[in-house]
């Protein structure tokens, strides 16, 4: 391989690094290092309309869609492998996508930016497609509001 063509090919691939990072801070803006630490933090919307962020359950950091129409904090099998979570009960659910089995968890604490609570009541669903489902067992700790584009998560207790 010459010089030259391995210049080129370092330049594509620094150009191609880039354009990678640029779109997923498009799509993904709300990162824990962005976040602050401060009592209340505001996410932006996604491209997709979906507020999604980074945030930690149990100091871990995982992906969550913030879904304020959600009745709790539903977490796919993979995730709740990834945390050691163990389940204290089985039951019955029923979601959009029909019904279903999940398993009771409680979550020793859920952290987005500086706002979070503890022994928060999940749910692990087996066949959730995404990560996190963070809804309103954790958002209804707190003051939550939707305005142009943005959320705004405040600390109340």
């Amino acid at each position: 391989m010459s010089k030259n063509t391995l210049v080129m090919a370092m330049i594509w691939l620094a150009l191609a690094s880039v354009i990678i990072y640029l779109l997923d801070n498009i799509q993904n803006p709300n990162k824990i290092n962005r976040l602050g630490e401060a009592s209340s933090v505001v996410l932006k919307r996604g491209l997709d309309g979906h507020y999604r962020a980074e945030a930690l359950i149990n100091g871990e950091k995982v992906m969550v869609l913030v879904d304020t129409g959600a009745t709790g904090v539903a977490i796919s099998q993979n995730i709740a492998d990834k945390l050691n979570l163990k389940s204290i009960d089985a039951i019955r659910t029923n979601t959009a996508n029909g019904d279903s089995v999940g398993y009771m968890v409680r979550l020793e604490s859920v952290k987005i930016g500086g706002v979070s609570a503890h022994n928060v009541g999940a749910m692990i669903a087996p066949g959730l497609d995404g990560d996190v489902l963070l809804g309103m067992s954790f958002l209804g700790r707190m003051d939550v509001r939707l305005f142009k584009g943005e959320m705004s998560i405040k600390q109340i207790e």
